[in-house]
């Protein structure tokens, strides 16, 4: 469909402090519009090369820096439109590996599809048939295997061990899998788990701590960063999926609910948000609104018959606003004025208990009380629009 299908306007926020949205619109994925992405962060102060050179894009304020480990968080669990189109996965993996210092590091993408339900009923999968790109064989692995050869880039699809319970390296376990906390967190009822494991390069990571040092028995907690890249649609259960509830595909379903906490149950309790408050908080969002799954109640699986191409791409450091602007200014208008279908499912203001808008703000309440300062206030929001060359 066109990408005109939505209109979308700049913001500027009349509030402090603020949170900056990027958006493109007009891209496929395999375009340029990740490097307009980067661009436009630059244009309006948001560096994503870090170097101690400063240019057009890169500086000492950057996000990622020549030697950090990327951890690039996809949505693997399901086929066809559901899964984050691996076009833009190879947009970005391109532009991390031709940072201006030379890129020297890792780059990891990775997802937990929990090794149940999704698109072939036993969990997540980097090797799908059919796939959200514009050649549709095109899989996550063929990506990464277009690069693997030359630089340190690879797959982890923690499917694979999300049934084994591990401690942390610096406890002397070099297995790979899961570190789970018997401590439940009181406010969502949440019991915190998140995955460590060592790349086919030997490199050490715990998702919470960083990348492990071993002549040092200690951890690089600022050398690890998450690009957390999910795609933009609805969800039977909780309203909205994007860049809070993609969260889900970081701890264990099965090792949680095995415990009486399962982390599937506490997403509109505000659960993703202790997750992110409680390991760590991505450097980057960028939300896949190139195809968008807005019927409600038929996500989080999306033939290529449900989704409505809509060829955005927005990125925010801020997760809660991103998924604020994100499901109603993108979802909510392509359910409401093209299909002219309720979107009060998918609607962010609507606060009804547990319902999307009531879970978000439960998500940001969490993060932000670990010192971070997200918002749902419009008001506190800059957009900022543009197009690839």
């Amino acid at each position: 469909m066109s990408p005109d299908i939505i209109s979308l306007s700049p913001m500027m926020a009349l509030e402090t402090p603020q949170s900056d949205i990027y958006a493109i619109k007009g891209t496929d994925g395999a375009d340029g519009g990740v490097h307009a992405l980067i661009e436009l962060m630059a244009e309006h102060g948001q560096l994503f090369y870090r170097s101690a050179e400063e240019d057009d894009l890169q500086g000492p304020s950057g996000l990622i820096d020549a030697g950090d480990v990327v951890l690039i968080k996809v949505n693997s669990q399901w086929d066809e439109r559901g899964g984050t189109n691996t076009d833009l996965v190879k947009s970005l993996i391109e532009a991390l590996l031709t940072h201006p210092d030379g890129f020297r590091g890792e780059i990891v993408v990775a997802d937990n599809g929990q090794d149940q339900y999704g698109g072939a009923g036993s969990g997540g999968s980097f090797d799908w048939e059919l796939n959200n790109a514009l050649d549709r064989s095109q899989s996550i692995q063929d990506v990464v295997d277009v690069y693997s050869g030359d630089h340190r880039v690879s797959t982890y699809l923690w499917d694979e061990i999300t049934n084994n319970v591990v401690q942390e390296f610096a406890e002397g376990d070099t297995e790979d899998g899961y570190v789970v906390s018997t401590k439940v967190i009181n406010s969502t009822g949440t019991m915190v788990s998140y995955p460590k494991f060592t790349t086919p390069y030997g490199t050490r990571i715990s998702f919470k701590y960083g990348v492990y040092v071993p002549k040092d028995d200690d951890y690089d907690m600022d050398r690890l960063k998450i690009i957390n890249m999910p795609v933009l649609k609805t969800h039977m259960i909780y309203g909205v999926t994007a860049s809070v509830k993609h969260y889900m595909g970081v701890p264990s379903d099965k090792l949680t609910r095995s415990l009486g906490y399962r982390a599937h149950n506490t997403v509109d309790e505000g659960g993703m948000g202790t997750l992110m408050a409680q390991t760590r908080v991505p450097a980057l969002n960028i939300i896949d609104a190139i195809w968008v799954n807005a019927r409600p109640g038929s996500g989080p699986s999306s033939s290529y018959g449900s989704a409505t191409g809509v060829n955005v791409v927005a990125a925010s450091t801020d997760p809660i606003a991103l998924d604020y602007w994100a499901s109603k200014h993108i979802l909510c208008r392509v359910c409401s004025d093209v299909f002219e279908m309720d979107a009060s499912t998918m609607d962010p203001d609507n606060t009804t208990a547990r319902g999307f808008g009531d879970w978000l703000r439960l998500s940001m309440n969490e993060i932000n009380a670990a010192g971070h300062g997200y918002t749902c206030d419009e008001s506190r929001m800059n957009v900022y629009i543009s197009t690839p060359d």
